[in-house]
């Protein structure tokens, strides 16, 4: 989540001769705290549709969410490269809990830990990297969905020019502390393809060598995604997406689970616009197939928009509209959401000025297979019956939340 760009630094040989000139140590953070009640009575339940992998958060998010890194560049060399030393924790805890950030509801990582030399005058102004790093992350703001992110733990050659483009390459394993089986992922990108006026391409492939031990498969899965800056004085993505086991999960090591022959395909549009000063918002597209063994196969739709303007130069009328849908063989699940957040944003009138402290009410309503298929796979959940609103096919919260990047 953290909003800045990546931190450049460099290692160095023995041979070279040293600077010991360095720059400031550099803080930056994430940060959303709230709390909120469901209207049935309660801490805030949270409306997720079974088989999407996103909900639209505005006002729909359960937990307390801190991220901290430090970045300090420790070696400055004479040839103009450098080495930085970066480290980032994360504080998760869920609502209604003691903030302890620990055990069932809640957790303290260190999600980032590395080292980068850039800037090597013998990899022609590439860098070097090694570590537990968030690596090339491409997340969708309205809903927190990193659909390209190839986090783990390895390293590799960032940023290599290759005639006009550039060529990325990472060797990667253990995605999560969470998995159970460690795949090798090879990762190849190929950026900086000029397509139009302030126009981006990139190209992805990824190969997931078989697990260290059990019987499981290797796997692929491939990118495509345009770039487009200064669209509505913001910016547009389009990337299109296919990956096979355990690929499927298009950026990370996807689950074994869904058999050796399973596929995924992912659409994206993303676009984000700020055509006046206090007129701006967000507005996603998605579609995704899951082909599995023994069926479970199901179509994903997600179409949602964020739009918000600025009634002064620090406060801000915002609301989001979602709607997920998923064609499963079960039937088809629908999820209706709606927030209305008035926002104080003390930083200015953008969409993206932060901090904002936002009051909010949300409402959301969902069908009956949407109900049947959250009592199977997600009992307790807010759509479920047995979840904070019961019987009901509808449910709304309120509170107050802070989020700040910076």
């Amino acid at each position: 989540m953290i909003r800045t760009a990546s931190v450049r630094a460099g290692a160095c040989l023995v041979a070279c001769s040293v600077s010991i000139q360095a720059q400031a140590l550099e803080f930056t953070g994430y940060i959303r705290s709230g709390v909120g009640e469901s209207t049935a009575g309660g801490s805030q339940a949270c409306f997720q549709l079974p088989g999407a992998l996103t909900k639209y958060r505005l006002g729909n998010e359960c937990e307390q969410l801190i991220e901290l890194k430090l970045s300090q560049e420790v070696l400055k060399l004479e040839d103009g490269s450098s080495f930085t030393l970066a480290g980032m924790l994360e504080l998760l805890n869920a609502y209604g809990h003691a903030p302890t950030f620990t055990g069932e509801h809640g957790s303290a990582r260190m999600v980032q830990l590395y080292g980068q030399w850039s800037d090597v005058p013998a990899l022609r102004d590439a860098s070097l990297w090694f570590g537990r790093r968030y690596y090339n992350r491409n997340d969708v703001h309205l809903t927190d969905f990193y659909y390209w992110d190839q986090r783990a733990l390895g390293g590799g050659i960032e940023e290599f020019p290759l005639g006009e483009f550039e060529l990325s390459y990472a060797y990667l394993r253990e995605d999560s502390i969470l998995n159970q089986r460690y795949h090798y992922r090879h990762d190849f990108r190929l950026g900086a393809i000029e397509a139009g006026p302030q126009g981006e391409l990139e190209l992805g492939v990824s190969y997931v060598d078989e697990p260290d031990e059990g019987n499981a498969s290797s796997g692929w899965a491939f990118t495509v995604q345009h770039l487009q800056d200064g669209t509505f004085g913001g910016s547009n993505t389009f990337a299109v997406q296919y990956g096979r086991v355990p690929g499927n999960a298009l950026g990370y090591t996807g689950s074994e689970d869904v058999g050796p022959q399973a596929r995924t395909w992912r659409i994206l549009e993303y676009l984000q616009w700020q055509t006046t000063p206090r007129f701006g918002g967000a507005v996603k597209l998605l579609y995704q197939r899951d082909k599995r063994r023994d069926g479970g196969d199901q179509d994903w739709w997600s179409v949602g928009v964020r739009p918000t303007y600025a009634l002064t130069e620090q406060f801000k009328l915002v609301v989001e509209l979602g709607h997920d849908q998923v064609d499963a063989e079960d039937g088809t699940r629908k999820l209706n959401k709606i927030t209305f957040a008035p926002t104080w944003s003390p930083s200015g009138p953008g969409f993206t000025d932060r901090p904002e402290i936002r009051l909010y009410y949300t409402y959301a309503s969902w069908n009956r297979e949407a109900q049947r298929a959250a009592d199977e796979l997600a009992a307790g959940s807010a759509l479920s019956t047995t979840g904070a609103f019961a019987n009901a096919r509808h449910g709304s919260n309120i509170g107050v939340q802070i989020e700040h990047w910076w």
